[in-house]
């Protein structure tokens, strides 16, 4: 075990596993049938979105459940005995309270040394892009959801945990409303899918039409995460032979080598490319869970562009992704090479707690910070993530 801080961490990347009724509890009864319903299925529950199977979680019960971080040494490569993902799971264990309640939750990080998180779905995330084709259903789905989310975890509960609503750019409108409600109930972070918002015609998350979501987001100074999910890039992978729908821990290497950060690459990219940063400079947004092999390439993509057409741009667009995008890196990632290239303030501790692929004691984190100095270890283990939920209103920026 690393020595451990003498000051509590803020983790920008815990889960909870949903309660059953998450999506059911307040959903329209009029609207149900074609939402997010269960069905026993050959004697298993399966969950059924838009009446069909939804594979995004193979097991959307939870319980069991994989031991945190019991993919460790898979995920940083070490795989000699070229296990299949699914054989590395190892033993399953029935769900903990901690996982499904806030006190025990907040029990468990008072134990681990954890002072606050954000928060995020396990099968949330998987549950928009399913809806795609009705925008009304989308909207209705992710309320019904977020109700439940607002019930059960709070979005600012004692200022130690931060749930983050979902929210969607399919209808404009609702999209506001939606954002209203949720700062209403003092919300810090909001979740936004890395992907082009559906519709008749598929648009940039930086498309000037959705403006008025973002001067909103602007003028509140809150936080905007992009935590990864079901993207519906699959589309893409499907042209090369692969299964369209993604399917937690399922597919092949193809997958893996062109998909897992190509949703945020390119979400990130259109931020700053479609100018929402320059028509909104007191934005903030985080990407979780999408690592930060594609930084790299998107900030020497930015140079290079910035030098073909200079007068696209206000300001250098590198400079634009420092100032408004933090990321949290997978720990098995070269952290160093990330601070580097974005600034250690921009760097998020995210333990993807208590997933298999995370770490099981979010602390470990520590191990990846050895060339860090004190007061950068901080930066990252606590400060920047404290940062991101506490609301910078434009007026005060």
């Amino acid at each position: 075990m690393p020595p451990r801080l003498d000051y509590p961490a803020f983790d920008c990347d815990n889960h909870y596993y949903e309660a059953l009724d998450a999506f059911t509890r307040h959903m329209d009864r009029r609207l149900a049938k074609r939402a997010v319903q269960w069905a026993v299925i050959d004697g298993r529950p399966r969950l059924l979105v838009a009446e069909k199977i939804n594979r995004f979680i193979p097991n959307p019960t939870f319980d069991p459940v994989a031991k945190a971080g019991c993919l460790d040494t898979f995920f940083r490569g070490e795989n000699p005995e070229g296990l299949d993902i699914r054989a590395a799971f190892g033993e399953l264990e029935p769900i903990r309270p901690a996982y499904r309640d806030r006190e025990a939750r907040l029990a468990l990080m008072d134990q681990q040394g954890i002072e606050g998180c954000l928060l995020f779905p396990t099968l949330g995330v998987g549950i928009e892009h399913p809806l795609r084709h009705d925008a009304d259903l989308t909207h209705a789905t992710l309320h019904a959801f977020n109700q439940w989310l607002d019930e059960d975890w709070g979005f600012a509960w004692r200022e130690r945990i931060f749930a983050a609503p979902m929210l969607s750019l399919m209808n404009l409108e609702l999209a506001v409303a939606e954002l209203e409600w949720a700062l209403a109930r003092d919300a810090r972070v909001v979740h936004l899918r890395a992907a082009p918002v559906p519709g008749a015609r598929r648009r940039s998350l930086g498309d000037p039409s959705f403006d008025p979501f973002w001067a909103r987001v602007n003028e509140a100074g809150i936080t905007v995460a992009f935590h990864a999910g079901e993207s519906g890039y699959g589309e893409y992978a499907s042209h090369w032979g692969e299964a369209e729908d993604l399917e937690a821990f399922g597919g092949g290497p193809f997958r893996s080598v062109t998909q897992t950060d190509r949703a945020i690459y390119d979400a990130m990219a259109a931020l700053i490319v479609h100018g929402v940063f320059q028509r909104f400079p007191n934005l903030r947004v985080c990407s979780i869970e999408n690592g930060s092999d594609w930084v790299a390439g998107l900030l020497r993509k930015l140079k290079k562009a910035e030098r073909m057409n200079v007068r696209a741009f206000s300001e250098p667009p590198v400079d634009v992704f420092r100032r408004h995008i933090s990321v949290a890196p997978y720990y098995e990632e070269d952290v160093s090479a990330l601070a580097d290239a974005i600034g250690v303030e921009n760097v998020l501790l995210g333990s993807d707690f208590p997933h298999a692929e995370g770490l099981a004691d979010p602390l470990s984190f520590l191990d990846e910070l050895e060339e860090f100095t004190p007061a950068d270890v901080r930066l990252v283990m606590r400060e920047n993530g404290l940062r991101l939920v506490k609301p910078r209103p434009a007026s005060r920026a």
